[in-house]
């Protein structure tokens, strides 16, 4: 899908997701753009989120809000967010059904007027699911985008049956594996591995994360192109044509990789790349190493900051 084409695909799905919709419902997804609390919003714990919950919606609203997901994803993303989805019923058999988690525990908000010459958004969110989309002047601005785990591995008979972050934990462990002696001590910076990812469910960045680790310039070339590799399995993340912008945007910046935690498979640990407007990060620090976070986050541009802000310069004010 062409970069130009996703905007309108995301209008006249997130329309005919409110079109579907009862007015009970409806007026628990359709929220004003101006909400700021409800809309710089992430949280990928199991918690009360605004929106409306798909176990509530019938056959066809939940079907409408499928095909909004997708829009925001491409085909190999969309696979993972439905292993997502699924592993709900996974887990909670593994805690003796206790939680009464279920795979329609996500939900949808839609902010603003989808299609109109003002800004508007939408968010897809539940346990370990989390995917902001924001739009103004025809252009998406793709951030955050969460995608978790739990568990992150189930095995049988020493294979692996589902592992739906399989490239995230093996491409960075391949990474680890293309660096000299010195780069890698450059970029293990701690033997612990934080409990989560550093950002956490922050609706903002802030400053770069300290220390940083080592930078893709002081690599050689095959650490430096597994490194770009890693950072394209996030970006990829997007529709072609909307990973085709964020490849231009982020390409002459320096990039930094930082590991946490023991390097062994198995053991508690973290990693993430940075960048000027990029941030990556990775754990799998809990349930002995069988529970992955991964998000994507733009610093200047999570929840649409880049794009409002050019709005908002493009538009007009009286004195």
């Amino acid at each position: 899908m062409a970069a130009d084409a996703v905007p309108g695909e995301m209008s006249e799905a997130a329309t005919a997701l409110l079109a579907a919709l009862d007015g009970e419902q409806r007026s628990l997804a359709s929220r004003p753009f101006a909400d700021e609390a409800a809309r710089r919003w992430i949280e990928y714990r199991p918690r009360p989120r605004p929106g409306a919950c798909l176990a509530d919606l019938d056959r066809t609203a939940r079907k409408a809000a499928h095909r909004l997901l997708a829009t925001a994803l491409s085909p190999p993303a969309y696979a993972q967010a439905m292993a997502i989805v699924a592993l709900e019923e996974v887990l909670d058999r593994q805690e003796g059904w206790a939680r009464g988690r279920h795979s329609n525990d996500y939900w949808v908000a839609v902010f603003g007027e989808p299609g109109r010459d003002e800004p508007w958004g939408w968010r897809f969110e539940g346990h370990h699911l989390s995917v902001t989309m924001t739009v103004a002047d025809g252009v998406v601005s793709p951030a955050p985008i969460f995608l978790g785990a739990n568990p992150h591995r189930v095995g049988y008979a020493g294979g692996t049956v589902l592992r739906p972050l399989a490239a995230e934990e093996d491409l960075a462990r391949a990474l680890l594996d293309a660096m000299g002696r010195a780069d890698r001590r450059a970029a293990i910076v701690s033997d612990e591995a934080p409990p989560d990812i550093r950002t956490a469910t922050r609706p903002a960045v802030g400053g770069p994360l300290e220390p940083r680790g080592v930078p893709a310039s002081r690599l050689g070339p095959g650490a430096r192109a597994a490194l770009y590799r890693l950072v394209a399995l996030y970006l990829d993340r997007l529709p072609p044509g909307l990973a085709a912008l964020e490849y231009a945007r982020i390409e002459s910046g320096e990039q930094w990789f930082a590991w946490e935690g023991p390097t062994r498979p198995g053991g508690r640990h973290y990693y993430r790349v940075q960048g000027e407007d990029v941030l990556i990060e990775y754990d799998n620090t809990t349930d002995d190493g069988n529970h992955a976070h991964t998000v994507l986050r733009r610093p200047h541009g999570d929840f649409g900051d880049d794009v409002l802000a050019s709005h908002r310069a493009s538009v007009p004010h009286s004195a």
